[in-house]
């Protein structure tokens, strides 16, 4: 299977059950069906059916919280929407009738992407936490990142109200790289289609991955944000899987038990888990141990007996609590992701996001340690 971060794969179904219809350029559902629902209420003329735009009320708290205070997520609009038809446009006919045909179709909504699921599950933590804890800051704070010209605006900001998401703060670059802004906004994780920026935003010491669209999707829960995560090169460095690849599985067993007291040096996203254990703490100290919204997975390829015990103790170590451990000993992992349902999944292996993907599980590439070095020699070797 191959998943192209650009190019939506033939035959892809829209997310189920997220949202109402609405478009990647395609269709002509739009706010005027909405508009005229509120026209005429009151009125003994029967409204028009469609898609009703539903205002935004939350009642108390602080809802633009600093981004030192927020767990700030950074999200491109290539990921948070469907673009593919728009994208085709700018590739095949230039810059000029991109924007002309953006603003034609302003008043068409995108349809959801492969990020949407999981921004709508932290907009739901979002919302018990600011029941909890009405004057915190302590929230996720979501900020739209697009290379979009500001003319584009329009169509984000219209799309974003149809699908009654709470994202008001904004980067549009028109072409430029975002990497200086996810800094400014002390991103916390970066989510894009567009692999060399993630890779860049991991080198500035920023959290980042690469989404996705895939041929199927399942069904995520709408009350719990599942957040699952490989080990090494992703929780963890590539140190031991540095060893696996150099001297194989045997040296690597051994490594791992002569270390087992030595703690793992983290990886790329170990600080994104690290803010997710401190929100779920706050529903804890409410007593909703049992019944938190957020819940985290350890996905990892790696044995229990031979290899397991010296990940367990370093996030022990790091005072960090993972929900679910799964490992796999080498099994393939999709099958696992199909009965976790995350939101999101995160590995540094194509081969186990694609796995991920053929059971229509959210994965999200993590293009960072040795393993990459295999890959590009491989796509290398191929090209030849």
């Amino acid at each position: 299977m191959s998943l192209d971060p650009v190019l939506v794969m033939k035959g892809q179904d829209p997310m189920p059950n997220t949202c109402p219809p609405a478009s990647n350029g395609d269709s002509k559902a739009s706010w005027e069906d909405s508009k005229d629902i509120h026209e005429n209420m009151g009125s003994t003329k029967k409204p028009k059916s469609g898609p009703v735009r539903r205002a935004r009320k939350v009642e108390g708290g602080i809802f633009f919280p600093k981004p030192e205070n927020a767990v700030t997520i950074a999200v491109s609009s290539r990921v948070l929407f469907r673009t593919e038809k728009e994208q085709k446009v700018f590739e095949e006919q230039g810059i000029e009738e991109y924007l002309r045909y953006q603003m034609e179709h302003e008043n068409e909504p995108f349809a959801p992407g492969p990020a949407f699921p999981f921004v709508k599950a932290l907009e739901t933590v979002n919302n018990q936490l600011r029941e909890l804890y009405p004057e915190s800051e302590e929230i996720f704070d979501l900020v739209l990142v697009t290379y979009n010209h500001a003319h584009v605006g329009v169509r984000l900001i219209n799309t974003i109200n149809y699908h009654n998401l709470f994202i008001e703060r904004f980067v549009m670059t028109g072409g430029s790289s975002p990497i200086g802004y996810l800094k400014a906004w002390q991103t916390n994780l970066y989510l894009s289609a567009d692999a060399e920026k993630v890779q860049e935003a991991l080198a500035e010491g920023i959290a980042a991955a690469t989404m996705f669209m895939s041929e199927k999707q399942i069904e995520v829960s709408e009350t719990q944000l599942r957040v699952a995560f490989d080990g090494d090169a992703v929780l963890f460095s590539d140190e031991s899987e540095r060893i696996f690849k150099a001297h194989g599985l045997d040296k690597f067993f051994e490594h791992e038990r002569e270390n087992e007291n030595t703690l793992l040096d983290h990886g790329p996203l170990k600080g994104f888990l690290e803010l997710l254990g401190k929100l779920q703490k706050k529903f804890y100290a409410k007593g909703l141990r049992l019944d938190c919204p957020i819940r985290t997975y350890l996905v990892t390829a790696r044995s229990a007996a031979s290899s397991g015990i010296r990940a367990l103790k370093t996030l022990r170590a790091w005072g960090l609590e993972i929900d679910e451990a799964l490992f796999l000993a080498g099994a393939p992992k999709g099958p696992m992701l199909e009965k976790i349902r995350p939101h999101i999944y995160f590995d540094d292996q194509m081969f186990h996001v694609e796995g991920a993907a053929e059971m229509g599980a959210i994965a999200a590439h993590v293009p960072y340690g040795i393993a990459q070095k295999s890959t590009n020699k491989k796509s290398t070797n191929t090209a030849k």
